[in-house]
């Protein structure tokens, strides 16, 4: 068991897959000293109907804002980690939140139909995921054209990138800057899926 916790707790300062025993850390409000689900909203520009992936739910700390900003639309919260889902799933069930789905994910293959989603949005989630450009590919055909893939970085992530290593990694992908938010150490960085197929 001590074991255990000492493998548990070394994982928080790592690279890699956040470990879901600490879900609940995920959730503390001092996170808005860096991005607030207010501000994450205001940065996706997001449409009452919009339908959207969160990818790396977790346990869903932006996802009720974000549901409830979406009222005629969906968000699919989607996550490599059962347990998170299903704290998520509790979570925004207690709130009330019935305009959600959740999808356990492989690894890449999101098994949605292409042009699905009007905006995909991550944070601190991109450095965890090992085939990142097989993950750019996947994100390019979920989105309608004109579709925004967001990214949002924090200080502090041990998997944290940098906006010219994001800028790079999607360079070539179809995808074309749109906005900026905030600075290197804290960001978002908002790509929108051009007409052109890859």
């Amino acid at each position: 068991m001590k074991e255990k916790l000492i493998d548990i707790f070394n994982r928080i300062s790592k690279k890699g897959v956040y470990p879901y025993q600490l879900a609940f850390m995920l959730l503390i409000p001092l996170r808005n000293i860096f991005l607030s689900p207010k501000k994450l909203i205001q940065y996706l520009e997001l449409e009452e109907d919009y339908n959207v992936l969160e990818v790396g739910s977790g346990p869903g700390y932006f996802s009720p804002k974000i549901a409830k900003a979406i009222p005629a639309g969906k968000l699919v919260l989607a996550d490599i980690q059962k347990e998170m889902l299903e704290f998520a799933r509790k979570r925004l069930t207690k709130k009330g939140i019935s305009n959600v789905e959740y999808h356990l994910c492989n690894g890449i293959d999101f098994s949605f139909e292409s042009n699905k989603f009007d905006l995909i949005y991550m944070v601190t989630v991109l450095g965890e995921i090992e085939n990142k450009e097989e993950y750019i590919k996947e994100f390019f055909r979920l989105l309608r054209p004109g579709g925004i893939l967001s990214i949002s970085e924090q200080g502090g992530d041990p998997d944290k990138m940098s906006i010219e290593e994001i800028k790079r990694l999607l360079a070539g992908s179809g995808f074309e800057l749109d906005k900026l938010y905030g600075r290197e150490n804290n960001f978002t960085i908002n790509f929108r899926k051009t007409n052109l197929s890859k």
